[in-house]
């Protein structure tokens, strides 16, 4: 298993639904957008050069809004 699919299926558990998605900015390079979202209304989408990256960002944003629930 891969380091973002590792981190993916720990989102999931958390009751995070995921998705994601590579494109090509307009000076050819690739980037990575991952959504999450859940039930409660909380809804994040990051992006970076690497999948790994964002998948690691996704997951750190996703627990500070646990942390900190009343913060927007």
């Amino acid at each position: 298993m891969k380091s973002w699919e590792i981190i993916a299926d720990r989102l999931m558990k958390a009751g995070w639904s995921l998705g994601w998605v590579s494109a090509i900015d307009f000076e050819g390079r690739t980037i990575w957008i991952v959504d999450s979202h859940r039930d409660d209304g909380k809804r994040f989408i990051v992006h970076a050069d690497e999948k790994l990256s964002a998948f690691v960002e996704l997951e750190r944003v996703s627990r500070e809004s646990l942390r900190f629930p009343n913060v927007e």
